[in-house]
C-alpha cells in the first residue's frame, strides 16, 4: 500500500487520484459545507489533524461537544478499517494535545476580555443596538478614552459590565455637560443600553468581561514533539446565545488580526481558526459590522493565519468573503425547495469545473463522509473539482467523558493562569469615589452648611418649626432627608393649620377690598 502521507501537505482523501490541502496554501482560508449529518465535522477533525502533526495550532470551535473526542485516543472500528484502506493507508489510531476552552469556566479554562478591549463597534453588536444606542457607546468610549483617570495606553478603566454600567450612569447624571462636548445623551437611551446589558448578564454574557484578560499567544502553543496544539471551545452552552457566540470569534480575530505580526505567505500558517455554524457570524449584521469581518479575512492572511467557514449552505456566506476562501469542501446538499435548489447551483458554480463531473448533480447524490473538494494548487489556482471520499480520523469520533475532560485540563499547559478572577481598582471604584468626592465638597460649601452649626436658629428664630413649616409653605432651609415619624405627623397637622390659615386670611382680605369698594 503506497504511502499517501507527504510532507508539506494535509491528506484529505481520495478521488481518482489522493487529494492533498498544501500547508504554503493553508493560510489562504477555506469553507466547508454540507447539510446537517453529511460529515462536516468529521472533515474538519481531519484537517485539524493534519495541521497539527504539522506543527501548527489549531483553534475550533465545538458545537455538539464531538470534536472534543480529538484529545483521546481513537479505536480501530471496522468502519474506519475499511474506509481507510479504500482510500490507500493502513489504518493506525492517535491522539493529538488539546486545550479545552469555555467562555462560562465549566469545561474549560475561561476566556476573558475587558469592555475597552472588545470596543464599541463589538459590544454595540453584541448588545444589539440601534443608531441611536450605538451613537451613546462611542461618547462613552470617547469619554473614558480622554478621561485623565479612565484613559492612557495602559488603562485598566474598562474592564467588566459593571465598569461599564457605572460609565453610562456618569454620563446620565452628567449629560447636560458630557453633551456639549461629545454630543447628546439622553437619559432614556441610557436606559435602554442599560437594559441591554442586563439580558447580557443574564445570559452569562458577564463572565466573558473581567481579568486576567486572554493572552492571544496561548492559542500558539505546541507540545514537546513539535505538535500544534488543538484548541477547542466548548460552544454548546455558548450557542444558546447565538449572538454572544459570533461577536466572541470575531473578537477573537480582530485580536489576532491586530496583534500578529506581518509574516507574508510561510511554508505552513502560524495558526488555523475554524469558524463553526458561520452564518451567525453574518445573520442581521449591519454592513460597518460586515466590511470588518471581510477586511479581516482577507488581510489576516498576511499574519500567517488561516480562517475556514464551515456551514451548511454557502449562501450563508456573503460574496466579498467566500471569495477570499481559496480552500473548498462540499458534503451533500439537499434540493427539497427554491432555496436548497439556489444554493445547490451556487455551490457548483464557486468550483473550478471538472469536464468529467455535472458538479450540480453530483451534491444532490453524495453519501456520507463523501465530498467534493477543490484545494488551491501550483501558483495558488483552485484545482478541478473532484468526487472525494474523504480519510478517517485518527482519534476519536465523539466526545469524551467528563472524567476524560478534567484530566486535559489538569495537565494543560495554561492551568492555573485564568482560573481565578482578578477584581482591579478600575471605572466602578474610580467614578464611585469622584461622585462622592465631589458630594463632600459641595456640603462644605456655605450654601451647603453642614455639621452642627446648621442645628442653631437663623436669625428670627424658627428652629425646627420653622423648617418644617417652610417645608410645608415653600421656604425654609433644611436641608432634604428622610423625615423622623415625629416630623411626618408635625408637617401634617402643619400643613392642614396652614390651610386652614389660609382660608381666612384670603376671606378677611377679599372682606376688604370688597368693602373698601362699597365703601368708596
Amino acid at each position: 500500500m503506497a504511502d499517501v502521507f507527504q510532507d508539506g501537505k494535509i491528506f484529505v482523501g481520495k478521488s481518482e487520484k489522493p487529494e492533498y490541502l498544501e500547508l504554503k496554501f493553508g493560510n489562504r482560508h477555506g469553507l466547508a459545507t454540507g447539510a446537517t449529518g453529511t460529515g462536516k465535522t468529521v472533515t474538519l477533525q481531519v484537517l485539524a489533524e493534519g495541521f497539527s502533526r504539522a506543527g501548527v495550532p489549531v483553534f475550533a470551535a465545538d458545537i455538539k461537544g464531538d470534536l472534543s473526542g480529538i484529545a483521546a485516543l481513537g479505536e480501530a472500528k471496522d468502519f474506519l478499517v475499511k474506509r481507510a484502506n479504500d482510500v490507500g493507508f493502513k489504518y493506525m489510531t492517535d491522539e493529538f494535545p488539546v486545550v479545552f476552552w469555555d467562555l462560562f469556566g465549566e469545561q474549560g479554562h475561561p476566556i476573558r476580555t475587558t469592555v475597552l478591549e472588545m470596543g464599541p463597534l463589538l459590544l454595540s453588536r453584541l448588545l444589539n443596538l440601534n443608531d441611536v444606542q450605538e451613537g451613546v457607546i462611542n461618547i462613552a468610549f470617547k469619554f473614558a478614552d480622554e478621561d485623565p483617570d479612565l484613559g492612557g495606553a495602559d488603562s485598566k478603566g474598562l474592564v467588566d459590565l459593571k465598569d461599564f454600567r457605572e460609565l453610562l450612569n456618569y454620563l446620565s447624571k452628567n449629560a447636560k455637560e458630557i453633551g456639549q462636548k461629545y454630543g447628546n445623551v439622553a437619559t432614556a437611551t441610557v436606559g435602554s443600553v442599560q437594559r441591554q446589558l442586563l439580558v447580557l448578564e443574564n445570559q452569562g454574557g458577564a463572565k466573558f468581561f473581567g481579568e486576567p484578560a486572554f493572552d492571544i499567544n496561548d492559542l500558539m502553543k505546541k507540545d514537546r514533539d513539535g505538535r500544534g496544539f488543538i484548541n477547542v471551545l466548548a460552544a454548546d452552552k455558548l450557542m444558546e446565545n447565538p449572538q454572544l457566540y459570533a461577536t466572541f470569534l470575531l473578537w477573537l480575530l480582530s485580536e489576532l488580526f491586530e496583534k500578529l505580526p506581518e509574516v507574508g505567505d510561510l511554508d505552513k500558517p502560524k495558526l488555523v481558526f475554524f469558524f463553526d455554524e458561520a452564518h451567525l457570524l453574518f445573520t442581521d449584521a449591519p454592513k460597518p459590522l460586515l466590511d470588518k469581518i471581510e477586511q479581516v479575512v482577507r488581510l489576516i492572511r498576511s499574519k500567517g493565519v488561516g480562517v475556514y467557514f464551515v456551514t451548511q449552505n454557502p449562501l450563508d456566506v456573503p460574496d466579498k468573503v467566500l471569495a477570499q476562501l481559496g480552500n473548498r469542501v462540499q458534503h451533500a446538499l439537499r434540493a427539497f425547495t427554491p432555496r436548497d435548489q439556489k444554493a445547490v447551483k451556487a455551490a457548483a458554480e464557486t468550483f473550478r469545473a471538472n469536464p468529467k463531473l455535472d458538479t450540480e448533480t453530483v451534491i444532490t447524490q453524495l453519501g456520507k463522509g463523501e465530498a467534493l473538494v477543490s484545494f488551491l494548487e501550483g501558483n495558488g489556482t483552485p484545482s478541478m473539482v473532484e468526487r472525494t471520499l474523504i480519510a478517517p480520523p485518527s482519534a476519536r469520533i465523539g466526545p469524551v467523558t467528563p472524567d476524560e475532560r478534567k484530566a486535559v485540563i489538569a495537565r494543560s499547559p495554561i492551568r492555573g493562569k485564568y482560573d481565578k478572577t482578578v477584581d482591579p481598582e478600575s471605572a466602578y471604584e474610580i467614578l464611585q469615589r469622584r461622585v462622592q468626592d465631589a458630594a463632600q465638597n459641595g456640603d462644605s460649601t456655605p450654601n451647603r452648611p453642614t455639621g452642627p452649626a446648621t442645628q442653631q436658629p437663623a436669625p428670627g428664630g424658627g428652629g425646627f418649626w420653622r423648617d418644617v413649616l417652610g417645608g410645608v409653605l415653600g421656604g425654609g432651609s433644611r436641608p432634604r432627608g428622610r423625615m423622623t415619624t415625629t416630623e411626618v405627623v408635625v408637617k401634617q397637622v402643619a400643613r392642614s393649620v396652614a390651610s386652614q390659615v389660609g382660608t381666612q386670611v384670603g376671606r378677611a382680605i377679599v372682606r376688604g377690598v370688597l368693602g373698601s369698594l362699597t365703601n368708596r
